[in-house]
C-alpha cells in the first residue's frame, strides 16, 4: 500500500492522506493539493513535493486551479547520460518562438504534431552539419527539440524552485517526520489489517492519533478539551 499525505508547515499536522494500492506518486500531486486545500478552506496554497511526483499534466492541473507546485526534476535525459548536451541546455527565447543552442545557432519552430494526447512543437536549424560541437549534442541529422504546449508552465515551476531551492528540504522536514513518527508507532509489520478498504481506516487512526499529539503539545490538554466541548 502507499500513502500519500499532505501536512502543512507551520505545526506539521498531517491535513489530507489518502492510501492507494499504485506503487508511485505521480498521478496524486493534484488529488493531494485539492484535499489540502480544501481541508484547510485556504483560497491559495503552495504543494512542494518531491521529484517523484513530478508528471507534466499533474503540475499543469494544479497551476490553473491557482495551486502554485514546487516540484524537483527527476534527470532522466538519455543525452546527458551519454555525455552529450541536455535539453536544459538549449535556451527557449519566448518572444521569438525559438532555441539558441549551445554552440549558439537559432533552432527555429517547424511543425506542430499530437503525441499521446500532448500538442509538441518541434524545433531544429540545419547548421548541425557543419557545427564543430556536433558529436557532444546528437548522433542524428540535427538536433530536434520538442516543446509540449503548457511547456512555459512548467519553466515558472523550475524557475520557482531555482529562485528558492530550500523549499525542497522543508518538504523534508515538513512530511518525513509526521510518517517516521507514525511508522516508528506501527512496528515492523506496519499495518495490521488487509483490502485497500481496512487498510485506509486503520490509517485514518494513525493520522487521528498522531494529530491529536501534535495539538496537545501545541495547545495543551486543558485546552484542546475545551475546544473541543465548545
Amino acid at each position: 500500500y502507499n500513502v500519500q499525505s499532505a501536512v502543512e508547515t507551520k505545526h506539521h499536522l498531517i491535513v489530507a492522506h489518502e492510501v492507494t494500492n499504485l506503487g508511485y506518486d505521480r498521478d496524486a500531486l493534484t488529488m493531494m493539493a485539492r484535499a489540502a486545500q480544501e481541508a484547510m478552506a485556504c483560497d491559495a496554497i503552495e504543494a512542494i513535493a518531491d521529484k517523484g511526483y513530478y508528471k507534466g499534466e499533474e503540475i499543469v492541473a494544479c497551476e490553473q486551479e491557482g495551486i502554485a507546485v514546487t516540484v524537483s526534476k527527476p534527470h532522466t535525459s538519455n543525452a546527458a547520460a551519454h555525455g552529450r548536451f541536455d535539453r536544459a541546455d538549449f535556451l527557449y527565447v519566448a518572444e521569438d518562438d525559438a532555441y539558441i543552442c549551445p554552440a549558439g545557432e537559432r533552432l527555429t519552430y517547424r511543425f506542430t504534431n499530437e503525441e499521446a494526447g500532448k500538442t509538441l512543437h518541434s524545433y531544429w536549424t540545419d547548421a548541425c552539419q557543419r557545427c564543430e560541437i556536433k558529436d557532444k549534442c546528437t548522433t542524428g541529422k540535427e538536433r530536434r527539440i520538442r516543446r509540449w504546449e503548457h511547456e512555459g508552465i512548467l519553466e515558472r515551476v523550475q524557475k520557482r524552485l531555482d529562485d528558492d531551492p530550500g523549499k525542497i528540504p522543508l518538504r523534508s522536514r515538513t512530511v518525513e517526520h509526521p510518517f517516521g513518527t507514525i511508522k516508528a508507532g506501527m512496528g515492523a509489520t506496519h499495518f495490521k489489517m488487509k483490502t485497500l478498504k481496512h487498510v485506509g481506516t486503520e490509517m485514518a487512526l494513525h493520522v487521528l492519533a498522531y494529530n491529536m499529539t501534535r495539538v496537545m503539545a501545541i495547545l495543551g490538554v486543558p485546552a484542546l478539551v475545551k475546544v473541543m466541548r465548545a
